[in-house]
């Protein structure tokens, strides 16, 4: 790599070692350890009592840097939430020069794929110990514009990150409203969260079901939204529930033309995840009548609190991919009252997860149970046919949406800092044959 037109400097041109000792005893008081994560991100260390040895000072906008794990990316500097960082002799620390190099540019700079190419050159010792000392680091060159330059690199490459969350709030708000508008055309949106008010009067004629919430409620909001749509059993729009196998599998993914059985992870977030499966081992026989086809509807039967229920309609699958023995497969009636679609989405509704909950068993926090009867006596809204389409349709256009808007958002980060980069840097040019 060679830089892109800008004065290349050691360093140590343009960072200040800081080595101010701190004296503690005991507790560390209003100092703050600190870990740098391979990402560059510092964040606090638990760490009440002082360190063995020698600790010295870091403030906000210093840069530190791990010896040991340098290579691997343990650089970055101390954000303003730690005002007053304290480490060891294993994370030297150096301040920026301000008349040459800004902080923000400094801290993108140490995320160039150049910087780290360069860095892990640097590391030196026994395999598994290489290590970054303080003057290979100040030996580092890196491309230093003028200050002027620095800022308008870091404008722009922040103006981007900021367009870019906004379309990831847009995208949030659009699908969050087309949700809001399906369960309020089926009856059944929550409600809103009740004031926090000590004190409230309702006539007893007034209120429905004599208890502390249902007074509130009534006295803030009226009386509970009634269903526009009767409402229907699952029991009996479905023709059974039938569950798979799980024999010993392979910890990898199926590969291409073997046989695997779905993990719990393919449902456990509403929508169907084909990789998530194990390779069926040579010495078992598959079963081919657990395939999960296209259109087939999915329910976890088993899992945590929040996911027990999850429930996904298979858009699309790889092929020879079988049923565990804790997902549901829903087998429909001939007669088409219910859309499997529809069933994916109502699956979803507040109202059904309280049911869901209501009915888990199994005394172990990180996998409870729903039984197929507690799945089939569940209850939700049933409109016609006709309008469980336009519903459907209604929630996935949201939905595209909001995944069109969060695609741009991660293509506009990825495109600003390849700008970012390749304003300081270009391809080093071919060496002459």
């Amino acid at each position: 790599m060679r830089a892109s037109g800008f004065p290349v400097l050691p360093l140590s041109d343009v960072v200040i070692p800081r080595h101010e000792p701190v004296r503690v005893t005991g507790a560390l008081g209003d100092w703050q350890a600190i870990t740098i994560k391979f990402s560059g991100e510092v964040l606090p260390r638990e760490r009440a009592e002082a360190f063995k040895g020698a600790m010295f000072a870091a403030y906000p906008g210093d840069l530190a840097f791990s010896k040991i794990d340098a290579r691997n990316g343990a650089v970055g500097l101390i954000p303003s939430s730690i005002p007053k960082a304290v480490v060891t002799t294993e994370y030297p620390v150096f301040t920026p020069r301000a008349a040459k190099l800004r902080p923000d540019y400094l801290h993108h700079l140490l995320r160039a794929d150049h910087f780290k190419t360069d860095l892990q050159r640097k590391a030196s010792g026994t395999s598994g110990r290489k290590r970054v000392t303080p003057e290979g680091f100040l030996s580092l060159e890196i491309p230093v514009p003028s200050l002027d330059e620095q800022d308008a690199l870091i404008t722009a490459y922040a103006d981007a990150l900021i367009r870019a969350a906004q379309l990831e709030r847009e995208a949030e708000t659009i699908e969050r409203a087309g949700w809001q508008t399906f369960e309020t055309a089926l009856g059944v949106a929550p409600p809103p969260p009740l004031p926090d008010r000590p004190v409230f009067v309702a006539r007893f004629k007034d209120v429905e079901r004599w208890s502390h919430e249902s007074i509130l409620r009534s006295s803030t909001s009226g009386p509970e939204h009634q269903h526009s749509w009767p409402i229907a059993r699952l029991g009996d729009l479905v023709a059974d529930l039938e569950n798979g196998w799980s024999p010993k599998c392979h910890d990898h993914p199926a590969r291409e033309g073997k046989w695997g059985v779905l993990k719990l992870g393919a449902v456990s977030f509403g929508t169907f995840d084909a990789t998530e499966n194990k390779e069926l081992p040579a010495s078992l026989k598959a079963r081919p009548e657990c395939e999960v086809k296209t259109g087939d509807v999915l329910i976890s039967r088993a899992n945590v609190v929040r996911y027990v229920g999850a429930c996904a309609y298979v858009e699309s699958t790889l092929p020879h991919l079988m049923l565990c023995d804790k997902i549901f497969r829903v087998r429909f009636r001939s007669d088409g009252k219910l859309l499997p679609r529809f069933l994916a989405e109502a699956m979803k509704l507040h109202s059904v997860r309280e049911q869901i909950e209501s009915r888990l068993t199994g005394t172990s926090p990180t996998m409870k149970n729903i039984s197929k009867p507690s799945l089939l006596g569940l209850e939700f809204p049933l409109p016609d046919i006709e309008v469980q389409e336009r519903l459907i349709e209604g929630v996935a256009s949201a939905r595209a949406t909001a995944v069109a808007k969060r695609a741009e958002a991660s293509t506009l980060r990825q495109s600003a800092w390849a700008a970012f980069e390749s304003a300081l840097f270009t391809p080093a040019e071919p060496s002459a044959p």
